[in-house]
């Protein structure tokens, strides 16, 4: 392998385009993007192209919420946090004036845009500020608040209004079943509730999409065995479900006059575009490139659909699929600063077996000219959730590391989505059990590869990801070199206690109660088996991180000087004052977090 090419900070820069939002007139598209180095929202008017830069300062540095349009298409709301806290405000700015309305002050708890009312008067609006997260009814003009719902379990997955104002839709669970969701509906004073869909007891339902005319709701379930598409009727109360359950699918827009339903079809870790027609059923498989079109909304009149299209060696762009010419319209290129577009590597997409026989997908990224007899450090990227997954898409720190002279796997462990509602549920109870063999099994296949130094291999992680990373070095120290937690867990129960309670129904979710579990939470806790850890070890944490709370990175530093461990000898810790869970979607925020973990296996694996 020759030289590298670029520098970290080159490829670290590379701008993105985030959350794709159209207006309500159905002309204009609004989104993040860093082009400037810091988020921004833009707005682009689809049929004149016309380009404004909205914000010029207020927005947050991360992303951990949407935004939504006001009903006259005027104005914009988002979510802002402090310093990465993730307890929102939500903030209003004037597409013309760039005028700023704080409408929300919770500077101890989160509330979300979801959607505006129809008569322009209110926002919808998720929030935890009466303990559990709940719907609310902010008015715009007033900033009154009130409370609509008041659910046990969190109400997330999905809220939005009907066309006639007197109904919003969203998702909650009411059973005892935690792996059960049901789409509900809620008057817009409060005064009524009722469950409108539950496929079974145990599918996990979300809402997505009104019809125009109000006669229908689009939705997702997992009651068979991958996601399929829903639709339901108002008037007949009859549930139509979409596709041939072969893929996991996701229902995003309907067309005006709701006879077809766009949606994304996630296979083989590529995404791309169908549309159903609700009356045959047939399904319209659009042409795209391998990779991820995210967003998937209709515009100007149902002539175009607008997504963010990103490949494994383009970066995000903003396109238009024309229907009537069948082919993407680029309405704003990739952005690539000082890299020349031929520079980056393609990725493959591979599939290894685990312990146990189970076939484990992952995408790897390897340097591009390797001679023969080379070898390579090898790392190991597990991701978060754990219902996450990795893509065929940019990945930006898998292009860094190639160009750094790295062999990078991302695997698909047991538990991430898009492989079916049986895999995603196999590490139910189960963390550290399974989902630990894989990425062990990873590690493993890594070494069959003629060009990997096979004594030269790393993991690492973010959150769920910097859990397993501890869990890694604590129950499989024979395997690693190297490894860097980052924004990870060390401790199941420490973590729950210290958690919002939106997150903690999630612990229970995924690993049942602490106290009937406990033995199950403490064998796969990593800080009870500290003693185990014999390579080098970087963790990397945010103070004002919510959801794996700074204390889980510090009780793992502190028990390993407990144990005679010397930091900056045998293990590495760096906090952030000013960052929260990870801030990837900050240009210099990311740029920092991967020179530090960079330089640290530079130092431990070169």
């Amino acid at each position: 392998m020759g030289k590298k090419k670029y520098t970290l900070e080159d490829l670290s820069k590379i701008p993105q385009i985030y959350l794709p939002t159209i207006s309500h007139s159905k002309d204009k598209v609004a989104f993040y993007w860093d082009k400037t180095g810091i988020l921004e929202l833009y707005v682009l008017d689809l049929e004149t192209k016309e380009l404004k830069q909205v914000s010029h300062g207020e927005c947050p540095r991360a992303i951990r919420a949407g935004f939504v349009w006001t009903r006259d298409d005027e104005n914009l709301v988002f979510a802002k946090d402090k310093a990465g806290d993730e307890n929102h405000n939500l903030i209003k700015i004037n597409i013309e004036s760039r005028g700023i309305k704080q409408l929300t002050n919770t500077p101890e708890h989160q509330d979300y845009p979801a959607d505006t009312s129809p008569d322009g008067k209110y926002i919808a609006m998720p929030s935890t500020r009466k303990g559990q997260l709940n719907i609310f009814r902010l008015n715009i003009k007033t900033k009154e608040v009130i409370q609509l719902t008041n659910h046990k379990n969190p109400a997330w997955g999905g809220c939005v209004w009907n066309p006639k104002n007197d109904w919003i839709a969203y998702s909650v669970n009411e059973t005892k079943n935690l792996q059960n969701n049901d789409v509900w509906i809620v008057k817009s004073d409060g005064s009524e509730r009722k469950k409108i869909i539950s496929i079974k007891v145990g599918s996990l339902d979300y809402v997505v999409e009104w019809s125009k005319d109000g006669k229908s709701l689009a939705f997702i379930t997992n009651a068979n065995v991958v996601y399929q598409p829903g639709v339901y009727n108002f008037h007949t109360e009859d549930i139509q479900l979409l596709g041939e359950a072969k893929y996991d699918e996701y229902a995003r827009s309907f067309t005006k006059d709701g006879e077809r339903l766009v949606c994304l079809r996630n296979h083989e870790a590529v995404i791309s575009p169908v549309v159903y027609n609700l009356k045959t059923g047939n399904c319209d498989v659009l042409d795209f490139p391998v990779g991820v079109a995210e967003g998937a909304k209709l515009a100007l009149n149902d002539k175009c659909l607008i997504v963010t299209l990103n490949t494994p060696t383009s970066p995000s762009s903003l396109v238009a699929y024309n229907f009537e010419k069948k082919k993407i319209e680029t309405l704003i290129e990739p952005q690539y600063g000082k890299i020349d577009p031929s520079f980056f590597v393609k990725d493959e997409y591979i599939k290894y077996k685990s312990f146990d026989g189970l076939e484990i997908a992952a995408v790897l990224y390897k340097p591009k000219e390797i001679v023969t007899g080379e070898k390579f450090p090898a790392l190991v990227m597990v991701h978060g959730g754990p219902s996450s997954q990795y893509f065929r898409n940019f990945n930006m720190f898998g292009q860094i590391l190639a160009n750094e002279g790295y062999i990078l796997l991302l695997p698909n462990i047991r538990g991430s989505i898009g492989y079916g509602k049986e895999f995603e549920d196999m590490n139910l109870m189960d963390w550290g059990g399974g989902d630990l063999e894989d990425v062990a099994a990873g590690a493993n296949y890594l070494k069959t590869l003629p060009y990997i130094d096979k004594n030269k291999i790393g993991v690492f992680g973010g959150s769920y990801g910097g859990y397993m990373t501890f869990l890694q070095v604590t129950k499989k120290p024979e395997l690693w070199n190297a490894a860097c937690a980052w924004i990870g867990i060390s401790h199941l129960k420490t973590m729950y206690k210290r958690s919002k309670p939106h997150f903690k129904y999630f612990l229970r979710m995924n690993m049942g109660d602490p106290e009937k579990n406990s033995e199950l939470w403490e064998d796969r806790s990593a800080l009870n088996f500290a003693e185990n850890v014999q390579c080098p070890l970087l963790m990397v944490h945010g103070v004002h991180d919510p959801r794996c709370p700074v204390e889980e990175s510090r009780q793992f530093r502190d028990k390993l000087i407990e144990l005679g461990k010397k930091e900056g000898e045998d293990f590495e810790y760096v906090e952030f004052g000013e960052e929260g869970h990870g801030a990837y979607t900050d240009m210099s925020m990311r740029t920092r977090s991967f020179k530090v973990i960079l330089d640290f296996f530079n130092r431990k694996l070169k």
